[in-house]
């Protein structure tokens, strides 16, 4: 049976007409899900940097100034990316990835302080029938950034014309000190007379915090505590909320950390290493031993003296692998030995210090952070490169007050050098990021201060992890006849001598922070074209975000979020990096240069410390 002419017309009509219609309204209720997820991203993303806002503006002088300075358009990027599912971006047909989403993040003094984010993208047409091949959508959101004060009023008034309360919208808790150790900021603002009949979300009453709540004053400010419920142990156990990390995540983490061995049968080879640890009294002796008698050293000897727990370090004045003379037992026990290497690990075991035999001398020499972290990165980069285990977007990360030997590293290895902030959090932070947009592979991070992370099983250095990284990388080098010093040496030869260190100036009391705020404003305002012998190639000023071109005056962003320090990239591939200590009365000046030979580059770290002195005089 044959359908008259004319309904086979209306078929071939009507039919495509109703399937794109459907696709149509698939395409629509995908993008009403991807708008969610986005808003979703974006308030959180204002969320952050209204924290961020808040933690900055706390070392100024509550102006608003600088508060204004931190919200920048990159940063509010990278948190959105951050807040954005795995994977979310490509399986979402976003054009051109997250290089196609533009951000725009703006401060209003005006309005209560609010931060704004504005996002725009291209959503890719999968059923491009009419030529509609791309949607254009923009987004937008705000959030207050809470500063301890309305725009204009000073925080130190105390004659309660001004008093305020600030509140979360979950917060309970009030406060008559903004120096109680409870306080957690706020975000939102109302009267005194409000208090009364105010409450949080769950419509709890506010009440004294048990501290400061009973002080006199007019300031009353507001956490986001909530009611503290509790329940017995017993009930805890019932409801499978409490549980006892034991011997069971202890020994997932060691089969974690053996997974990261490159070279297991070079360890069976070289298992008469002779390896010389301390743990300084700290809580790395049982987790060391372990990782290394698992691997197969039979010739680890652990400094007695040193070797339990005790807060009160008996035997060292300072319990820091930095320090040479923590080393003082575990160097003697090593010349008994006549050991390879000698490792010492910080009290909570994230760091690690090494010495190493120089095999000329038979003197054992000492690394610096820089050194031991590099020696790791070239071992693991050039065992994987055999391998062909090196991904296309795999990323080598490290501070920017850290060693520029490895740019060089980076650039031989062909992958991307990342910098960071000082901290190793925010390498961590980085791991995190690659992991939920997929934008890089984590390869190797390092700080100077002596703290390093293979694999991605943490978000913090760890000195147990380096340990045993470094342990294997001395088996493989004593295989080919090479100390650790000795590989070190041929690293420099490799890639250049660089030299780093570190002068630090204390300055007590008021009058010393006024010096370190001239010494830091003076630097910053008066940007000098010369550091000693060396002429300032670039100026980077991570306050204002801003790189700047010190011949075309060109500025670019930095990328990263906004901290008070300064860096001045020198030509010759040195450096100089100024910031204030965040713990001490201090301020802190980083320096590094690339010298000919080993001697050369002492010779000019120690005279650009000598020229930042005069300097800093002037």
């Amino acid at each position: 049976m044959f359908l008259p002419a004319s309904a086979t017309v209306e078929a071939s009509l009507v039919i495509p007409l109703y399937i794109y219609a459907v696709l149509a309204v698939a395409y629509v209720i995908q993008i009403i899900g991807i708008k969610s997820t986005m808003y979703k991203a974006m308030y959180n993303s204002t969320r952050q940097l209204a924290a961020y806002a808040y933690a900055v503006e706390r070392t100024e002088r509550f102006s608003g100034a600088a508060a204004k300075k931190a919200v920048t358009s990159a940063l509010a990027k990278q948190y959105l990316l951050s807040s954005l599912p795995r994977e979310y971006i490509s399986q979402n047909r976003i054009s051109r990835g997250q290089s196609g989403i533009r951000v725009y993040a703006g401060f209003s003094e005006q309005f209560n302080n609010e931060i704004s984010i504005k996002v725009s993208y291209q959503l890719n047409n999968p059923f491009d029938v009419f030529g509609i091949g791309t949607v254009d959508i923009t987004q937008q959101c705000s959030s207050a950034a809470w500063l301890g004060q309305t725009s204009g009023e000073d925080f130190a008034d105390t004659d309660g014309s001004k008093e305020r309360v600030y509140i979360t919208a979950q917060g309970t808790v009030y406060h008559k000190s903004r120096q109680c150790t409870y306080l957690n900021p706020s975000i939102r603002q109302i009267t005194q007379e409000q208090l009364d009949t105010a409450r949080n979300s769950s419509g709890a009453k506010y009440y004294l915090c048990e501290r400061c709540g009973k002080r006199s004053g007019s300031g009353i400010y507001i956490t986001d505590y909530g009611e503290i419920k509790k329940i017995s142990q017993e009930e805890a156990e019932n409801k499978k909320l409490y549980n006892l990390i034991g011997k069971e995540i202890d020994e997932k983490y060691m089969d974690t950390l053996q997974k990261l061995v490159l070279n297991p049968d070079i360890i069976k080879k070289q298992k008469d290493l002779k390896i010389v640890y301390t743990p300084l009294h700290g809580t790395g002796n049982i987790p060391v031993r372990t990782i290394l008698k698992r691997l197969g050293f039979e010739n680890v000897y652990i400094v007695k003296e040193q070797e339990l727990p005790d807060g009160d370090f008996p035997t060292v004045d300072y319990p820091n692998p930095e320090d040479p003379k923590a080393f003082n037992l575990a160097l003697e026990l090593a010349k008994e030995k006549d050991a390879d290497i000698v490792l010492a690990t910080d009290p909570d075991a994230d760091r690690l210090g090494v010495y190493a035999k120089d095999s000329k001398t038979g003197e054992y020499k000492s690394f610096t952070g820089n050194m031991s972290g590099l020696l790791i990165a070239e071992y693991e980069l050039s065992q994987k490169q055999e391998r062909n285990l090196i991904p296309a977007n795999g990323v080598l990360i490290k501070t920017i007050v850290s060693s520029n030997l490895a740019d060089s590293i980076a650039k031989n290895y062909n992958i991307e050098l990342k910098e960071v902030l000082t901290g190793f959090k925010y390498i961590g932070e980085q791991i995190k990021i690659f992991e939920q947009t997929n934008s890089n592979t984590y390869l190797f991070g390092f700080e100077e201060s002596y703290g390093c992370l293979i694999g991605t099983h943490a978000r913090d250095k760890d000195g147990i992890a380096a340990v045993m990284a470094l342990c294997e990388a001395a088996a493989y080098y004593k295989e080919k006849g090479l100390t650790l010093w000795d590989q070190m040496v041929n690293i420099y030869e490799k890639y250049g001598y660089y030299k780093e260190d570190l002068l630090s100036l204390t300055l007590e009391g008021a009058s010393g922070a006024r010096k370190i705020k001239e010494m830091m404003d003076n630097l910053r305002n008066n940007v000098p074209s010369k550091i000693g012998e060396y002429k300032v190639e670039k100026f980077r000023d991570y306050k204002t975000a801003k790189i700047i071109d010190m011949e075309t005056k060109e500025e670019v962003e930095t990328g990263l979020p906004v901290s008070n320090v300064l860096y001045f990239d020198l030509e010759n591939d040195s450096w100089v990096c100024v910031r204030p200590s965040g713990t001490e009365p201090k301020i802190k000046f980083y320096v590094g240069v690339k010298g000919n030979n080993m001697s050369d580059a002492e010779n000019k770290v120690k005279k650009l410390k000598e020229d930042l002195k005069e300097l800093i005089k002037e």
